[in-house]
């Protein structure tokens, strides 16, 4: 090839690759810059999800007529007639275990969870929440995403793309899946749906090895002549292509777990923390140790500069107290109801609290009719949230279901005000949070009517 074409090559794939590299600059600026709104309460979201539908009417809403009626069907006068058929089988269950008045707000809290009644003035119960499916995998879907359709950006994605990462180190949005598997609905759930892919959730879980393969054999500078190598080639592929926000992330996911060799060892390494910390936590604990590692981990994420970190309770079933409420939710209770005190102990200790909403709560509730005497069916249309930490009133109740637990009743929250109610404390606007798609702004919370819920934020 004569010299003179071979520069001119040589010249215009030079050009090219460093306008990509200029490019991939401009834009990785453009996803650290901030696009809040106003001024934000919290900095930061712990999001503590109890897969599989914990039962609201054995945990955080008392119901005392449905002590009274428990062994009765629903009273005629009650609901659509498809529902009075349905229960006219399965009467009534009263509560498993008691409540009692907890703190000095006196919030109702079962026997279920001794830990968490210890922080019920730490607590904004929100028991009028309700959504549209009652099927695992919808709502799964419609908790995390606004929507029952698999594919639409998640709750995390829409932070970590309004809100960039304050470490350029790590991921803005870590998932911790239940080590069990099965989530009904699976990794959609922390998708970045039609958002560009480097803001989908990254994995981690508990274990020596939070993150697969984050140690090389090669040597560091061995390693980045290599990835140096790749993102060149990388480039170049991409310079001849439409945009991809696939190939795009996958760049990035390249650089990123190249600079977390340095950061995440020393982030998920627990060896470190205090016996009485870990002890906290219910790491001493073989009940509490995987739950507990994992809601340590959390703290130690966002501690790093995480924006989002979501963890899911509950394997394939989780939750889904079909068969025996007392016999599912003793166990899920047991592995989570320390931990979670743990971390929330632990955050105001460290002054953490004050800047980082804490969510806990699942895809749905549970039925107050029994199914086989003993267990619980999926009830989407009234359950209960519980939010903590900044930007919420502490020791309050808001809303309210009917007198049986079956409905959403008084100052209803759908998942939608939900959505829009934590992106309000995050500084963000939820009609102002949008995504151009096919010449239409989408956004978390979609076209139907929503609002905040002011009257629980602090």
């Amino acid at each position: 090839m004569p010299s003179d074409l071979a520069h001119k090559l040589f010249r215009r794939r030079l050009l090219g690759t460093t306008a990509m590299g200029l490019s991939g600059v401009a834009l990785s600026s453009l996803m650290a810059e901030s696009r809040s709104h106003f001024l934000a309460k919290a900095k930061r979201v712990i999001w503590l999800f109890m897969h599989g539908g914990p039962s609201h009417v054995d945990l955080f809403d008392p119901k005392p007529e449905l002590i009274r009626h428990a062994g009765k069907p629903l009273p005629e006068s009650y609901g659509a007639v498809e529902t009075r058929r349905k229960v006219a089988q399965n009467p009534l269950l009263a509560p498993v275990k008691p409540f009692r008045k907890r703190g000095q707000s006196g919030i109702e809290i079962s026997d279920f969870l001794p830990h968490m009644a210890g922080i019920a003035d730490e607590m904004c119960v929100i028991r009028s929440c309700h959504g549209d499916s009652v099927n695992h995998p919808q709502s799964v879907y419609q908790m995390n995403t606004g929507s029952v359709q698999m594919g639409k950006p998640s709750l995390g994605s829409w932070v970590s793309y309004g809100l960039g990462s304050e470490n350029a180190d790590m991921p803005a949005f870590v998932v911790m899946p239940d080590p069990g598997g099965g989530l009904k609905g699976g990794p959609p759930a922390w998708g970045s749906g039609y958002l560009p892919a480097t803001y989908q959730g990254t994995t981690m879980r508990a274990g020596p090895n939070p993150i697969l393969d984050l140690h090389s054999p090669q040597s560091s500078a061995r390693q980045r002549a290599t990835l140096d190598l790749i993102q060149q080639m990388n480039a170049q592929h991409q310079a001849k292509r439409e945009a991809d926000s696939e190939l795009d992330a996958r760049i990035r996911a390249y650089e990123l777990a190249f600079r977390m060799q340095s950061a995440a060892p020393e982030a998920v390494d627990i060896s470190r923390e205090t016996a009485a910390t870990k002890h906290l936590y219910g790491i001493d604990d073989p009940k509490t140790k995987e739950f507990g590692t994992r809601c340590l981990l959390a703290r130690r994420m966002i501690e790093r500069g995480v924006r989002f970190v979501q963890l899911y309770s509950g394997d394939t079933n989780g939750w889904d107290a079909h068969e025996n409420v007392l016999k599912n939710h003793t166990d899920l209770c047991a592995r989570t109801d320390k931990p979670v005190t743990g971390l929330i102990r632990d955050l105001k200790q460290r002054g953490l609290l004050e800047d980082t909403l804490v969510i806990w709560g699942g895809e749905f509730g549970r039925m107050p009719m029994s199914e086989k005497g003993v267990g619980r069916d999926h009830n989407p249309w009234g359950f209960t949230t519980v939010l903590m930490g900044a930007g919420v009133k502490h020791g309050h109740v808001h809303g309210a279901t009917d007198e049986f637990g079956l409905r959403a009743a008084e100052d209803k929250v759908h998942i939608h005000d939900l959505h829009a109610t934590i992106l309000h404390i995050l500084g963000l606007d939820h009609e102002r949070l949008t995504f151009r798609l096919n010449g239409l702004d989408q956004k978390l919370t979609g076209v139907e009517e929503c609002h905040v819920v002011k009257s629980i934020l602090s």
